[in-house]
């Protein structure tokens, strides 16, 4: 397996440019399948989650060229297979998003368990709730099979909690589903919105984008459309977080600033604070990197929640970014039980956290981090380690960085590019 060695002390400084949300390029992948002419998306990060969805995309019959420039050419003229590889779908949560298409298309479909990261009880119920309520009957045994005795029909549904993945199986079943869906407690995070947009382009009817009540009128076909994936908001808030622990500046092109706002709120409580001119920010070293204490003087909290929140997946890099900053904050993960178990961790390389209970933790900066031994087990708190390990003092090893780089396009390049010492050893 290959490993991160890592040298941390250093100043960085330069420009990088964001790559594509992940998060959009997963679902704009399976919702090729809802027509039989091609599909080109375009700004596609070059990471091994996509190439596990375009893996599975070609295992049920479809084609993928690559174009070249980060952009792919996807057609499926007829559904060859319904079942998902158990071996692809255990590599990736997201395999659970080609049940929708393939439910509007070929009205069946068998998914096995979906994998992906180990951050907590990651349930499913949303999923079917949703998809039953269009019409489809479900049959769990060991693998869950989805079928549609007759034809997909729109429904007024509420889901019981705001899951990104949940919504985008229910608007890709939805399109065309005979009659109105009517979807409320939608998740509206901007992957969300773009997959919405993509599939308006190819003649779907979604009214409410960027709601949490999307109303889809559904239509007897799709066609085939050129789009491209908004840049990815997590990958450059993990950008920004890294400025600010390691006291770094830094440029960052090819932004959607707006996709930032939550992020802002929580970094200006940590006394971090960036310059937006167009599609770019910037990132000053000077900040004054102290906690703001909410009013009376008392402990600000930084918490995560479905968007328009705090996203959960900055969670663990705000935690590290909070640990070279002067005073005290609570750090409350409210969405999965087991992400904030990495602080550990940091603790062991000096950090001063407390951890609470599986949820919150308790930081107090600044605090001089040490070289460490560390594994990833997860893609946004294995970028944290790298974070750490990059403002720690000494060297540091990061194991199984698969987990990082399913999630991180060339980041070893790319952080070496401004002035990092990183490199990346090993074989698979």
């Amino acid at each position: 397996m290959h490993e991160y060695y890592i040298e941390g002390g250093y100043p960085l400084g330069g420009t990088l440019v964001a790559s594509g949300n992940k998060n959009a390029a997963l679902p704009c992948i399976a919702a090729a399948l809802l027509t039989d002419e091609p599909v080109v998306l375009s700004n596609i990060p070059l990471i091994e989650d996509v190439q596990v969805m375009l893996d599975i995309y070609r295992a049920l019959g479809g084609t993928v060229e690559s174009l070249g420039n980060h952009t792919y050419r996807l057609q499926i003229t007829n559904i060859q297979h319904t079942e998902i590889p158990v071996a692809l779908a255990k590599k990736i949560r997201a395999s659970i998003l080609f049940a929708g298409p393939l439910l509007a298309r070929a009205g069946v479909v068998e998914l096995p368990p979906p994998g992906g990261d180990v951050i907590g009880r990651r349930r499913l119920d949303t999923h079917f709730l949703a998809l039953t309520e269009l019409g489809a009957q479900v049959d769990i045994n060991g693998t869950f099979r989805f079928t549609v005795p007759t034809t997909l029909q729109g429904a007024d549904i509420f889901l019981d909690e705001a899951s990104v993945t949940a919504t985008e199986n229910a608007i890709m079943a939805a399109v065309l589903a005979r009659g109105t869906t009517r979807l409320t407690n939608a998740a509206s995070e901007p992957h969300v919105q773009d997959l919405c947009r993509m599939l308006v382009q190819m003649g779907a009817r979604i009214q409410g984008i960027g709601s949490n009540v999307l109303t889809i009128e559904g239509v007897k076909r799709l066609s085939g459309c050129t789009f491209e994936i908004g840049p990815d908001f997590m990958e450059i808030g993990s950008f920004i977080g890294l400025a600010a622990a390691t006291k770094s500046e830094l440029t960052i092109e090819k932004t959607r600033p707006e996709d930032l706002r939550p992020a802002k709120i929580a970094f200006n409580k940590l006394g971090i604070r960036w310059e937006v001119s167009g599609s770019t920010i910037y990132v000053p070293a000077q900040q004054e990197r102290r906690v703001n204490c909410d009013l009376g003087g008392m402990i600000p909290k930084i918490d995560d929640a479905p968007w328009p929140g705090f996203p959960p997946d900055l969670t663990s890099i705000i935690t590290v970014v909070a640990t070279q900053v002067e005073g005290t904050v609570l750090v409350h993960e409210k969405m999965f039980e087991s992400r904030m178990f990495f602080v550990d961790k940091l603790i062991g390389m000096g950090a001063r956290i407390v951890l609470c209970d599986p949820h919150r933790a308790v930081v107090s900066g600044p605090a001089q981090l040490s070289g460490s031994e560390l594994t990833s087990p997860d893609v946004r708190a294995g970028m944290a380690m790298v974070i750490a390990a990059l403002c720690a003092r000494g060297k540091s090893i990061i194991r199984n960085v698969y987990q990082i780089e399913r999630g991180y396009e060339s980041l070893v390049e790319r952080l070496a590019a401004i002035g990092a010492h990183i490199t990346r050893h090993g074989e698979c």
